[in-house]
């Protein structure tokens, strides 16, 4: 009989440890055992040794384990994890970011237009999902393992309702866009129900005292949040060509849900922007004359304007103070201010100015919204402004109208100005 007749015993899988951090793999056939370790992110092929490599990692060595189970599998004994993976901490076990599933997610939410913020959460959720299980193959995993695994986010990690439906909407993408199968109802797992809350508002005398301790960008910023409703991100996204001071007014392009609209530039605002500006083209013409000076372009637009990147009405309004090397093509560049700067500032601020309410870059714009409406703008003016795309967005902003409770006048009111002040 040609090959291993029954009863044949199958030659062992060996696990050594090799040198510069990498683990030595003996795979006698059959061929099986060869597509298996194909699946190991960072394997390598030695012909010359007959013999594979891995990264010497304890995720790198459980996953081995877990894809020969129930195979002969000889482990050097410095090498050997404790017999029971149950219970293991989530960051004991990790997951590469290179992992060839991780470059098929990202390459399915960029197909599907996802925001590079959304791109990131699903592959956070998608490593977590790997660790829970002790890196088994995520295609071999059923609605139960998922299932085990979300309500284990659900009930142990005691995460808000937004958080608890990411995960979900990650699986979804990963099993129909990448692993292209169908999931049916998870059992026991629903989308959690989100909580309706009401924001955190300033008043204008409490925005007055926040602005006046900050300085310099982060103080520029909050006045552009506090006076056009911009979120924070849209911010720091802010390119030249998108001010017309002209007609006081600011173009957000790509706002959430990739929308564009036109918001108001204050009055107040106005000049000190001016003066930054010059600072920044000053600084970009510096760049240029050392050769930067190049921003990155969205879409396609940098193959088909390949000097764009360089012209002074793509550049950011607020740059980063330090450039980065492009990825691709090795070039340096200048990137926005990143947004912790600007949270940092902010939040430094408040603890300076004595203000208990947790203020951000959020609540600037929801006071913008706020203190349009008691001005006297109506509700659908303001909803453009904030580029929402439903008006019952726009109407958790009303609650703080001349007075609390949705504008009532208490009876406790009327009683106290028919009483004496010694009798109160």
């Amino acid at each position: 009989m040609d090959g291993q007749g029954v009863g044949t015993p199958v030659a062992p899988i060996q696990i050594k440890r090799g040198h510069a951090g990498r683990l030595i793999v003996l795979v006698p056939y059959p061929p099986e055992r060869v597509a298996k370790i194909k699946t190991v992110a960072g394997r390598w092929w030695h012909p010359k040794e007959k013999y594979w490599t891995v990264p010497d990692t304890d995720g790198t060595l459980r996953q081995l384990l877990t894809l020969f189970a129930g195979e002969p599998v000889e482990v050097d004994p410095p090498l050997r994890p404790a017999s029971s993976t149950h219970g293991v901490p989530v960051d004991r076990l990790t997951v590469p970011g290179d992992h060839p599933l991780l470059e098929q997610v990202r390459l399915a939410a960029r197909t599907r237009h996802l925001s590079r913020h959304t791109e990131q959460a699903y592959c956070h959720w998608i490593k977590r999902i790997m660790s829970f299980h002790h890196l088994r193959p995520v295609a071999d995993m059923g609605e139960p393992d998922s299932g085990r695994f979300l309500s284990s986010v659900a009930t142990a990690s005691h995460v808000s309702a937004s958080t608890q439906n990411q995960p979900l909407n990650a699986l979804l993408l990963l099993d129909h866009d990448v692993l292209e199968k169908k999931i049916g109802l998870i059992e026991g797992v629903v989308r959690a129900k989100r909580a309706k809350r009401l924001p955190v508002v300033l008043t204008k005398e409490t925005v007055s005292r926040l602005l006046g301790c900050l300085s310099n960008t982060p103080r520029l910023m909050a006045m552009l949040m506090d006076g056009g409703g911009f979120r924070p991100m849209e911010c720091c996204r802010l390119r030249v060509k998108d001010l017309d001071l002209a007609h006081n007014q600011l173009l957000v392009r790509g706002g959430k849900g990739d929308k564009d609209r036109y918001t108001i530039l204050p009055t107040a605002a106005r000049q000190p922007l001016v003066h930054h500006l010059q600072r920044v083209r000053s600084q970009h013409e510096e760049d240029l004359r050392q050769g930067f000076g190049r921003v990155a372009l969205p879409f396609a637009l940098e193959r088909k304007y390949p000097n764009a990147g360089k012209e002074w009405g793509w550049q950011w309004v607020f740059p980063a103070s330090s450039h980065y090397s492009d990825r691709i093509t090795g070039e340096r560049r200048h990137h926005h201010l990143h947004g912790s700067v600007r949270q940092k500032a902010i939040k430094e601020a408040r603890l300076k100015a004595g203000i208990a309410k947790p203020a951000s870059g959020h609540t600037l714009r929801y006071s913008f919204a706020t203190h349009l409406l008691e001005d006297g703008y109506d509700i659908r003016t303001v909803q453009e402004l904030l580029g929402h795309t439903d008006v019952r967005t726009t109407m958790i902003y009303p609650h703080v109208l001349n007075r609390g409770g949705k504008g009532v006048r208490s009876p406790a009111d009327a009683l106290g100005e028919r009483l004496s002040p010694s009798q109160l």
